[in-house]
């Protein structure tokens, strides 16, 4: 059984273990915390570093206590100069204890706490999900790619590491003493110049000393190899499993005459918490931002948000924009393709018709989940709150939801209503039922 052990180092003046611990045991106030902060606030304020206050009562350490009403003690106390057998002491929290009498003092009731922008957008969007994130025909296929896993001694040859073998082969040659190619030319070259013709004994007996060494030298080397089998290292590579399920998101916003500032910046912020929803949740999503008025039109993600344009409203064309785009690159038979469209319901009624048409006769076989949003005024709210009636595009998408279960449809008044109808549209359900 193998056994994992993490040795990387913690950052400075943190523990990564106890900081973990803390969160999971005031995560529902964290939660609770952070989505009251960012329903007051900007939506993009998500996308950052947040400061929570925890109540003091919840970060206190669980303990064990003595229950003083049960059981018989007896306790052997050490004697000081200070106390006498017989003097009464205070519990702790009376008198001189701990605690003081309420009013007494100033104290600081939260705990303030610092969450990172990884651990805000968890938080944020624990609970959601794409629904129906499924293909049939890719759920037995199963693609991978390498990923690069460290060293192994045996592989192709074409894997070889050469710096990492010929690393091992130097650190072995080293242990092992095995002589220099300097040491031997060093040698010849003394027996060279002792060769020169002088027959004295000495020099005789220097120049068989110098043989032999050389014999045993060259014998070492031959016996210790420059590089040897135990040396080579091969670089592995293990199979990293791709994600199968390829999705895309059409983000479809109204920016006609009809949309004014107010309702344009709470389209854009619902749209900017799906985009922090996809790029946090899904690695594979591809996001397409079409923009309308009279005409529709595909945008890159700065046009979507911060261009100025306005005009007539066809909400038509840019369902058709959308239908088009699919054919052309996101075939439904390998992409789960979702919708979220945010519109004030201004159109013509017969625009609105063809919207019917539209959803009915082929979008919403190829969509996994489409949802509509309609902005409103805030006096419209108590009205439509509690009714269906509505504009003539809410009347022919509440159709839509009344024949597919795969669409769903909201109303946004105000700034505090983006993230509780997002959660709404967005969150973890059983797989929707298609006919």
């Amino acid at each position: 059984m193998p056994i994992f052990i993490d040795r990387r180092l913690n950052p400075k003046d943190k523990s990564l273990g106890n900081r973990q611990r803390f969160l999971r045991r005031v995560r529902t106030e964290l939660k609770r915390n952070i989505q009251e902060q960012i329903r007051a606030g900007k939506i993009a304020d998500a996308d950052g570093e947040h400061v929570v206050s925890v109540p003091a009562n919840e970060t206190s350490e669980p303990n064990f206590r003595v229950a003083k009403d049960s059981g018989h003690r007896q306790y052997v106390l050490p004697g000081n100069k200070h106390f006498s057998a017989g003097d009464r002491m205070p519990k702790p929290g009376q008198g001189g204890g701990a605690g003081s009498a309420p009013g007494s003092q100033s104290s600081e009731d939260d705990f303030r706490f610092v969450l990172s922008r990884e651990e805000v957008l968890d938080l944020f969007f624990e609970d959601l999900e794409l629904p129906d994130m499924v293909k049939l025909n890719l759920q037995e296929i199963l693609a991978f790619k390498p990923r690069r896993a460290g060293f192994s001694v045996s592989g192709s040859p074409t894997n070889i590491s050469v710096a990492r073998t010929m690393r091992n082969s130097h650190g072995r040659r080293i242990a092992l003493r095995r002589p220099k190619r300097e040491e031997l030319e060093a040698i010849l070259r003394e027996l060279a110049s002792l060769d020169s013709g002088r027959t004295d004994p000495e020099t005789r007996q220097r120049i068989a000393a110098l043989r032999e060494e050389l014999d045993r030298l060259e014998r070492r080397r031959r016996v210790i190899a420059f590089v040897d089998p135990v040396d080579i290292r091969f670089n592995r590579f293990d199979p990293q499993p791709l994600p199968n399920a390829k999705a895309v998101m059409f983000c479809l916003m109204d920016v006609s005459g009809s949309m004014g500032e107010r309702e344009k910046d709470l389209a854009k912020r619902f749209f900017v918490l799906l985009h922090l929803f996809l790029k946090r949740r899904y690695d594979r999503t591809d996001i397409v931002f079409i923009r309308h008025t009279h005409e529709a039109k595909e945008v890159d993600e700065e046009t979507f948000f911060y261009s100025t344009q306005s005009g007539g409203t066809v909400v038509s064309t840019a369902l058709e924009e959308m239908q088009r785009i699919i054919t052309q690159r996101y075939p439904s038979r390998e992409w789960n393709i979702y919708a979220a469209q945010a519109s004030d319901g201004d159109n013509l009624a017969t625009d609105s018709d063809r919207c019917l048409s539209l959803m009915d006769g082929e979008i919403m076989r190829l969509c996994q989940y489409f949802a509509y949003v309609e902005i409103i005024d805030e006096r419209e709210s108590e009205i439509f709150g509690s009714t269906d009636n509505g504009t003539s595009l809410w009347r022919a998408y509440r159709t839509v939801r009344d024949r597919w279960p795969n669409f769903d449809m909201s109303r946004i008044a105000k700034a505090a209503d983006i993230y509780p109808v997002f959660r709404q549209l967005f969150t973890k359900q059983p797989a929707l039922q298609r006919d």
